[in-house]
């Protein structure tokens, strides 16, 4: 934990200095001339960038603007490269989407649907196949089995596990499980297929990915345990770039893959690598599903201070948070 504090720390201190020394962002109303694209990647570079590069070439012929890609792991880091400006605009998944919209004056843009249309995704717990762990095994603790969780900011990997399961139980898998590991979703994948990790965290998107890449591997793991549907990732865009610009990236992606021809053929294979059937309008409100599991997770904690003035804010600030995603749940029902 410790390491993990202390890298964090670097990592901001570097982009601080960084931003310190380069020229002032882009401020609204004045067109860059070249675009930095963040991508959360839960897997490595050497992955991902295949499968990104094309859409962001097509955007970059479309828009009339370069657009360059920005990947890391660190999700805190790609928060922070948004705040100090180093990138424009980019791909987050839902809990770090919220946060660069509190902190890193992003707005949302767009939001993925997936190849068979769906809009949302589910966080997963897998194990070894033979190993006959069951959720009710995991559920009793007694520190027996060794554990992996995504980043800390990670939707699928932490906060919905935590929110969705571990809180509602009463666990805390710290004090649960004989280790816990935080690591991004490939490696807890690998290490549940290799016997290394009991059990870990994922996503049903990434075992699409899985599958495709390791099919080995993916026979090795079975899934004991599935969430409620989860926002899926989001284009985020710095709400300081020029309109126009910003504009033309919100056609992008609403229009990408749409529509018949060579060019939408082609497009269409670009989104199938990436498991995409394409974008559709979002605002910040497609995000409340975040807010209502964060609201869980600061109460939780209150709880466990024992501080009756921290409790009763936390419970007040979940109560009108998931009142009002309540209210606007009866309102857009089929949202």
């Amino acid at each position: 934990m410790i390491r993990r504090r202390l890298a964090g720390v670097l990592a901001l201190v570097a982009l601080a200095l960084a931003a310190c020394s380069q020229k002032p962002s882009q401020t609204q109303g004045s067109t860059p001339k070249e675009l930095t694209f963040s991508i959360l990647s839960a897997e490595n570079e050497a992955n991902m960038r295949p499968l990104w590069q094309p859409l962001l070439d097509d955007m970059s012929a479309q828009i009339g603007i370069k657009v360059k890609p920005y990947f890391a792991s660190n999700y805190t880091g790609l928060i922070e490269a948004m705040r100090f400006g180093q990138v424009q605009l980019g791909w987050f998944s839902a809990d770090p989407a919220l946060e660069a919209v509190n902190r890193a004056d992003a707005e949302v843009l767009g939001r993925v649907v997936q190849a068979g249309g769906e809009a949302t995704y589910e966080s997963v717990i897998i194990t070894r196949k033979g190993s006959r762990i069951t959720i009710d095994d995991l559920l009793k603790c007694g520190k027996r089995y060794t554990f992996g969780l995504g980043d800390a900011k990670s939707t699928s990997g932490t906060l919905a596990p935590m929110a969705y399961l571990f809180i509602p139980h009463g666990i805390d898998p710290a004090k649960c499980f004989k280790t816990v590991r935080n690591a991004n979703h490939q490696a807890n994948f690998l290490s549940v297929a290799n016997g290394v990790l009991d059990a870990s965290t994922g996503n049903t998107v990434g075992l699409v990915f899985y599958r495709r890449q390791n099919p080995a591997a993916a026979d090795k793991v079975q899934v004991i345990w599935t969430s409620p549907p989860l926002p899926e990732s989001a284009i985020l865009v710095r709400k300081d770039l020029d309109p126009a610009v910003k504009e033309k990236v919100r056609q992008f992606f609403l229009t990408y893959g749409a529509g018949t021809g060579p060019q939408a053929d082609r497009q269409r294979a670009v989104l199938a690598k990436l498991t995409y059937g394409g974008f559709r309008p979002a605002d910040d409100s497609y995000l409340d599903p975040i807010r209502e599991m964060e609201a869980a997770e600061a109460l939780w904690d209150a709880k466990k201070s024992g501080d009756k003035a921290r409790i009763a804010k936390a419970q007040a600030a979940y109560d009108k948070i998931h009142a009002e995603a309540a209210q606007k749940r009866a309102a857009q029902p089929d949202v």
